[in-house]
This record gives structure tokens, sequence and C-alpha cells, in this order.
């Protein structure tokens, strides 16, 4: 009997990697870093960078479902062929 596929990439190294992702995006992670370019000793530009990387789920509360539009009263829009 032959195991998935899915099976065997989880059982080796790429498992390892893969929950750990799964794990990061579950939890959420922020990165930060800063960039300075500079010319003769003088800074010139200053960029601070902040990353987060997380599930989309996690950022953004559940939308109520949207309501069913109402039925048609107008004989054109129901069908009616007068």
């Amino acid at each position: 009997m032959t195991e998935p596929v899915a099976v065997d990439v989880l059982d080796g190294a790429d498992g390892s990697l893969l929950e750990l992702v799964d794990h990061l995006l579950n939890q959420g992670v922020v990165l930060t870093g800063e960039v300075v370019l500079g010319l003769a000793g003088v800074d010139l530009i200053y960029l601070r960078l902040s990353l987060l990387l997380c599930a989309a789920d996690r950022l953004l509360e559940p939308s109520p479902p949207a309501p069913l539009p109402a039925p048609s009263t107008h004989p054109r829009e129901r069908g009616d062929k007068r």
C-alpha cells in the first residue's frame, strides 16, 4: 500500500520548515529594520521598515453574511410576458 505524497513531505526535513511557517502565520511575526543611505559620512535618507506577517483571518474580523435581495414585484423582473 502506498502512502500519500503529503505524508512523505511531512516526514522529512521539509516537514519542520512547513510546521515553522504554519506556526509563524498562525501566531504572527513582526520584522523591523532600518536603512540609512549616506554620502561622505552625511546621512541623506533614513528608512524605518516594519513588516507584519500573519494569516489574513487573524487580522480581519469576520463579516456578517450579506442579506438576501427582496423578491421583485415588477412583472418584467418576475418573468411575466405581458
